[in-house]
């Protein structure tokens, strides 16, 4: 988790409440705030932070909610007023979704289907739209020369464990920071694992609620996320409590349970450090590696049954598996031969 607390988001009670029921009602407040990850509460803040100052500096009231009001501050981010430069379209959409949730939560839903809103985003989207930039996947043989390139101290036997689990489960980087030793060890975990004779059980909460992910054993050692996660526990006697923590120094391990920004930084630097793709400069590596290479990875990687992918990786649809498969089938149908070309 982040070390910093997401701001606290208004949550609508009752404004008198038989005695009887006070008790309930911070436990109902407690389980509203709960409802939004972590992640997004942070940007709901600060996406309404954000159009109450613009409000302000228009000379406009944010509540009650005027769609027309919302529709001018939507323009606003997709212009270049101001020599600003211009949101991107899912920012924009975002916003809009931020700016929505805390007028219900205020307890004055905005209409997003009135025509001052749904139409500037209609348009934002056919003149700004774009395709989604993903992330690169980070294929079998890749993962492999970026673990080559940590050593074998603690704090590289603890990335070499992130990221074969993270690549083999198919994990969020979300995810593998919030796993415990074991069920119900912390109030902020949201997973545990349990070692067995042919690999490892996680059981974790995701973006679609609780899901069971199986991790064998590799072809060898050296390739073996089972083994690399136990040199880890076992080098840094973790027994109990959050799986990734923060070192202090080269040999004290500490307490505090990893944020998910270090999965992100941790597969930019082996991916740069590994060499995988040269042919795009520093800069634009930098930008196409992230944790979610890892998940992207796998999906790619893996040649086994669409559905076993899809179980692993917890989605919903067959056709969200297909989009983490980047291009791996993208040429196993060609058409241009099978029209006689």
């Amino acid at each position: 988790m982040d070390p910093d607390p997401p701001e606290t988001l208004p949550v609508v009670v009752p404004a008198a409440v038989p005695a009887h029921l006070e008790g309930l009602v911070e436990t109902a407040k407690d389980y509203a705030r709960g409802a939004k990850a972590a992640a997004t509460q942070r940007a709901y803040a600060a996406d309404w932070r954000h159009y109450t100052a613009w409000c302000r500096r228009q000379d406009l009231d944010p509540l009650p909610p005027d769609p027309q009001t919302v529709g001018l501050y939507l323009a606003a981010l997709a212009s270049d007023a101001a020599g600003k430069q211009p949101k991107g379209v899912r920012t924009i959409e975002r916003r809009l979704s931020a700016i929505a949730w805390h007028c219900t939560q205020h307890g004055t839903p905005l209409d997003r289907a009135d025509r001052h809103i749904a139409e500037v985003m209609s348009g934002i989207r056919r003149r700004h739209g774009k395709p989604p930039d993903q992330k690169e996947p980070v294929l079998g043989d890749e993962l492999l020369r970026m673990i080559a390139t940590l050593g074998h101290d603690l704090r590289g036997l603890r990335d070499r464990a992130i990221l074969m689990l993270g690549f083999a489960g198919g994990l969020r980087r979300s995810e593998i920071v919030s796993l415990d030793c074991g069920p119900d060890q912390t109030v902020d975990g949201a997973g545990w694992i349990q070692f067995l004779e042919d690999g490892i059980i996680i059981r974790v909460r995701g973006k679609t609620g609780w899901r069971e992910v199986a991790i064998g054993r590799g072809s060898s050692e050296a390739t073996c996320p089972v083994a690399a996660l136990k040199a880890w526990l076992g080098f840094a006697r973790i027994g109990h409590g959050p799986l990734f923590r923060s070192i202090a120094g080269s040999k004290k391990v500490g307490s505090d349970r990893l944020t998910d920004k270090h999965i992100a930084r941790l597969v930019k630097r082996t991916a740069l450090a590994a060499g995988i793709r040269t042919d795009l400069t520093e800069a634009e590596r930098g930008e196409k590696f992230s944790g979610h290479s890892l998940r992207a990875g796998l999906a790619t990687s893996a040649a086994a049954d669409e559905g076993a992918v899809q179980k692993q990786l917890g989605h919903a649809s067959p056709e969200m598996t297909r989009r983490y498969q980047r291009s791996r089938d993208r040429f196993r149908v060609n058409l241009t031969k099978a029209a006689g070309l």
